[in-house]
């Protein structure tokens, strides 16, 4: 629900927003453009015996859909007859999930017509999106044609009569400001229930079932965490709107489109369950897990609980909140800052209410064994929530990122064991082992991501490409390898992954070639058959001019790969 929730609102805008936005960014990293949706499709009109014949040109790289074409008569005297399409594109859409009919560079939608008046005003809506990944929200028009002398004009905006004919019909898509408040207060409620939310807003809550404060002492930590959620919730609000005033096309969740912060809330979810599974005990700063009863004074902790809940419940879009939001950002800075201050403030409402009314607290669970399990049980949820960020940081950046990640939570809980060995026999360094783990388990997927983000400096394997690689003479280092191939990783970093060797490569203009066998590919196992191996790794060197390839050792070692390279040349 959260990632199909969040992926939807990232890439549509709202008509309004669209229309004050003079460009879009493209944020696959390029430096093109998305276009104003009027330059992207732009329509011409021919009339020809009641019927017209609207000729849309669509810019490259972009598409309509068929099935959001509407057209509609402003005056009721003149009739619009079931439009005709030529055949489009058969293609999976994301964004709708599903199989769509699409057009492409050109379409011709013809539209039969009957009127007995001599100017037809027609209302014409069509939506299309940018291979890139920007869906525009539904585009209308005016289409105003004097059938006496042929002449269409096309507006953005309706005539005057098309203004009085719609003045009689109120038009569902405009919403007042307090409609849209109330859609961000329900939609900041609902988000309680995601379940990275959940299992901190009831741990804080069950801490009321173990306490003995005041009412006055409940109102305060209730105010204290409502101020700790909206000032989260403002303080994104403003970074996120700063950005698109800087020309960056960014949504709500536009922080999790960091492969690093994504990878700073898999730890934090990883940690969270481990305290509620009860091998790592957090201070009451962080979650208010284990509260003193008699410590009435932690408003900081009540506060830093609405922040942490704000920061978990980042990547999650609840129901109402897609309104609200896609309002929001059309709106001035003051305005939108309202919005996102009431998504805090529905987010906050629960708990503020079984603060401020003493009767909702009396009613809860008395203290129990029950409420140790029940915390035990909210650690899955968390477990859930980090394997989600993992396969979406894998998704951002590629699956040895993704190992790195699962490599660096066991560091954690290996300096969590080291820590908890100190303490329990006096271990000496246990201390200073433990921080080393923690400052590996940081640095390593940061590095990882930094390499990921580069382009890969060999190609990949393909008996053509090799075939005329040879043909033409020029050498080629090939490498037969798989992920499962441990030699295979060990040579590539001891032998075949360092600067040095790509740039002899480069110097002696040698071609390197990686064949990927972690998968069955029967052109690897033929060329494996044709030198009598049966598996990875193989490294073949092919020398300048025609000759046969040197086999080169299974275990590699730098010089080995150095005087290859001096024969080949």
């Amino acid at each position: 629900m959260c990632p199909r929730s969040l992926h939807k609102f990232r890439w549509t805008v709202n008509r309004d927003l669209y229309e004050q936005t003079n460009s879009l960014v493209n944020v696959s990293g390029t430096d093109s453009s998305f276009v104003p949706v009027e330059q992207a499709y732009q329509v011409s009109v021919r009339v020809e015996q009641n019927q017209l014949l609207l000729d849309w040109s669509i810019r490259d790289g972009y598409y309509l859909y068929r099935d959001r074409f509407k057209f509609n008569a402003v005056d009721a005297n003149s009739q619009l007859s079931r439009p005709i399409f030529t055949a489009g594109k058969v293609k999976w859409d994301e964004y709708f999930e599903a199989e769509l009919e699409v057009y492409y560079r050109q379409t011709t939608v013809i539209l039969p017509f009957k009127t007995d008046a001599e100017q037809l005003e027609i209302q014409m809506e069509s939506q299309g999106c940018a291979d890139a990944g920007l869906c525009y929200p539904p585009f209308k028009q005016w289409l105003t044609v004097d059938l006496t002398n042929g002449i269409a004009e096309i507006s953005a905006t309706p005539s005057i009569s098309a203004k009085a004919a719609k003045a009689t019909d109120s038009d569902p898509s405009e919403v007042s400001l307090l409609w849209i408040l109330t859609f961000a207060l329900a939609g900041g409620m609902i988000l309680n229930l995601m379940p990275c939310v959940f299992p901190v807003l009831s741990i804080k809550a069950m801490s009321f079932a173990m306490t003995h404060q005041t009412d006055q002492s409940k109102r305060s930590h209730g105010l204290a965490y409502t101020a700790g959620v909206v000032s989260s919730f403002v303080a994104i609000a403003a970074v996120m709107l700063s950005l698109r005033a800087a020309g960056e096309a960014i949504g709500w969740g536009f922080q999790l489109q960091s492969p690093l912060f994504v990878i700073f809330l898999i730890y934090l979810f990883f940690v969270m369950g481990l305290a509620f599974s009860g091998y790592l005990e957090i201070g009451s700063g962080l979650m208010s897990v284990g509260q003193s009863a008699d410590n009435d004074d932690s408003l900081p902790s009540s506060f830093m609980t609405g922040v942490l809940a704000t920061t978990i419940a980042s990547p999650c879009t609840a129901p109402f909140m897609g309104p609200a939001l896609g309002y929001a950002i059309a709106q001035p800075s003051y305005v939108a800052l309202l919005v996102f201050a009431f998504l805090g403030l529905g987010m906050a409402l629960p708990f503020v209410l079984l603060t401020w009314i003493p009767s909702l607290s009396n009613k809860l669970p008395r203290p129990g064994q029950w409420m140790d399990t029940f915390k035990q049980f909210l650690a899955f949820p968390l477990y859930l929530t980090a394997v989600w960020l993992l396969w979406v940081a894998g998704r951002q950046t590629s699956v040895d990122v993704a190992a790195t990640v699962v490599a660096g939570l066991v560091l954690i809980a290996m300096a969590i064991w080291l820590w908890k060995l100190k303490q329990a026999s006096g271990v000496t360094r246990s201390k200073t082992l433990a921080a080393l783990c923690i400052a590996m388990a940081l640095t390593v997927p940061v590095m990882s991501v930094s390499k990921s983000q580069e382009p890969p400096l060999w190609q990949p394997y393909s008996e053509e490409l090799l075939g005329e690689l040879r043909q033409a003479g020029k050498p080629v280092f090939v490498n037969l390898t798989a992920d499962w191939c441990i030699t295979c990783l060990v040579n590539e970093r001891v032998a075949i992954g360092s600067d040095a060797f790509y740039q002899s490569l480069a110097e002696n203009n040698i071609t390197y070639l990686k064949g990927d066998w972690t998968n069955n590919d029967a052109k690897i196992t033929k060329l494996l058959n044709q030198y009598q191996r049966s598996g990875v790794p193989l490294y073949l060197m092919y020398p300048n001019g025609p000759g046969e390839a040197e086999i080169l050792p299974q275990i590699l070692l730098k010089p080995m790969i150095a005087a290859a390279i001096n024969r080949a040349k």
